[in-house]
């Protein structure tokens, strides 16, 4: 089974959503926000895609985080340490996929492939 971590506001993960959707994938949905941030899971997904993809510096959650949490970010345990704490921070959406492969973000042309 497929299973879409994100929030169900991000564009990104509407977008994505709807993709599976239309190409007749069934998935499970987990938000961060309402279910949290999956703390078994954040370890294996750092070592999949490496803390650098995973933590999202672009958004508006990294840009109000204090300095001294930002400067904390600087290795794993510092990135995924800002993640636990802050789960718009992690990009998204985070995908488990049948085979055990992790993906992040949405590109559909990798996900043709994972599929």
């Amino acid at each position: 089974m497929i299973i879409v971590y994100g929030i169900s506001n991000c564009d990104t993960v509407q977008k994505a959503r709807a993709w599976l959707a239309d190409q007749g994938m069934a998935h499970t949905f987990h938000d961060f926000k309402k279910l949290g941030v999956p703390l078994a899971r954040l370890p294996a997904w750092e070592r999949a895609v490496g803390w650098e993809k995973l933590l999202n510096r672009q958004g508006t959650t990294w840009r109000k985080l204090n300095p001294g949490e930002q400067a904390g970010a600087t290795d794993a345990a510092g990135a995924l340490a800002v993640m636990q704490a802050h789960a718009s921070a992690i990009k998204r959406p985070v995908v488990e996929w049948p085979g055990g492969q992790i993906s992040v973000g949405f590109d559909p042309k990798t996900w043709i492939a994972l599929a």
